[in-house]
């Protein structure tokens, strides 16, 4: 395959050029057919590639795109849009619409990010809004989880958008001919949940020759493996989604605590230690970071905000994917005649 070059916005997120520039390097040392933008301000991304001290084992690889302006983690959106036309985040995105990079990815301002994204690249016909989805460990692989916060209040038809959008990604991504879908609800009998996710259950219920539609499943099935989509509004996909997060911090404070509570503890905690990390290793989010902004004329990637040089790097990988599949064209292709189900 052809270099992959993927925009980076190399001031986004809450740690910025200290993130940025090592996880590039490290993306670029472990894919060979990677170039990496890196868009900001140039003075200081150059600083921070020299104390890096490894420019020399990618040079021609990583190059700069100068950017004036910072997108702030609270900035509001309307200034984002309007009067910071030189961000970096603007910046980044525009080199996908210019077709300089196949990618952008960054890990600033969710709501700026989607809103510029959108303004800039549009979304693909048929579909009313991008959705926010991320690939989420199962105990049978992964699954598709969309909305994660990019859109608080939904309509049942957006909803359908999200569940042909979601199951076109397991296709394509996971090999899946026939994805399961399901919606998240507060339990799995129809009577259940508010008028929103029963309309989209009625929508889906009538898409059956083109997906799996599997009902409704309960938050404690997102991980079973029994669907490989999972829809929901952005509300309380993003509350999941940290919730998530917030366990596997807790778990891994206890592990830790009970290992170290005595020498027979510590004796058996080096004993499981191999066991542990592989384990660890799974339910680590940071493995899993990198979110797509599906339903984009382009692919751009959001990265969690407080991602490591860890989380960053695989949110780039991320990115290599999505280019490597081609992500928007099979949706281009694939989804609009699927989403006119949902006009019936």
């Amino acid at each position: 395959m052809d270099n992959i070059s993927i925009a980076l916005d190399a001031m986004g997120g809450d740690h910025g050029l200290s993130v940025t520039v090592p996880a590039s390097i490290d993306a670029l040392e472990r894919n060979a057919e990677l170039n990496i933008i890196l868009v900001g301000d140039e003075p200081q991304i150059q600083q921070h590639i020299k104390a890096d001290g490894r420019a020399d084992t990618v040079k021609g690889r990583m190059s700069i795109q100068h950017a004036s302006e910072i997108v702030k983690m609270d900035e509001p959106l309307a200034q984002a849009l309007r009067k910071k036309k030189d961000s970096s985040m603007r910046v980044a995105i525009d080199q996908v619409k210019a077709q300089e990079a196949k990618a952008c990815v960054s890990a600033g301002n969710t709501a700026a990010l989607m809103a510029i994204a959108r303004f800039v690249l549009k979304t693909v016909p048929g579909i009313e809004r991008p959705a926010i989805v991320v690939s989420m460990p199962t105990e049978l692989g992964f699954c598709q989880m969309l909305d994660l916060g990019a859109n608080v209040d939904c309509t049942p038809k957006q909803l359908f958008q999200f569940a042909m959008m979601g199951a076109v990604l397991a296709t394509c991504s996971q090999g899946k001919a026939r994805p399961k879908v399901a919606l998240l609800n507060i339990g799995k009998e129809e009577i259940k949940g508010n008028d929103m996710v029963k309309g989209a259950h009625a929508l889906l219920k009538n898409a059956d020759d083109h997906v799996d539609y599997v009902g409704f499943i309960e938050s404690d099935q997102i991980y079973s493996g029994d669907a490989d989509v999972v829809v929901c509004d952005g509300f309380v996909g993003n509350i999941s989604l940290k919730s998530v997060e917030g366990v596997a911090r807790v778990t891994s404070f206890f592990l830790k605590q009970e290992f170290n509570r005595n020498w027979y503890s510590k004796l058996t905690g080096l004993l499981a230690r191999p066991a542990l990390m592989r384990a660890a290793a799974h339910m680590d989010p940071r493995n899993y970071n990198g979110a797509s902004m599906l339903g984009l004329n382009g692919i751009v990637i959001k990265s969690h905000g407080g991602a490591d040089r860890v989380a960053m790097r695989a949110a780039i990988e991320y990115a290599i994917l999505q280019v490597e599949k081609d992500i928007p064209a099979q949706v281009k292709n694939r989804v609009s005649k699927l989403v006119n189900l949902g006009n019936d």
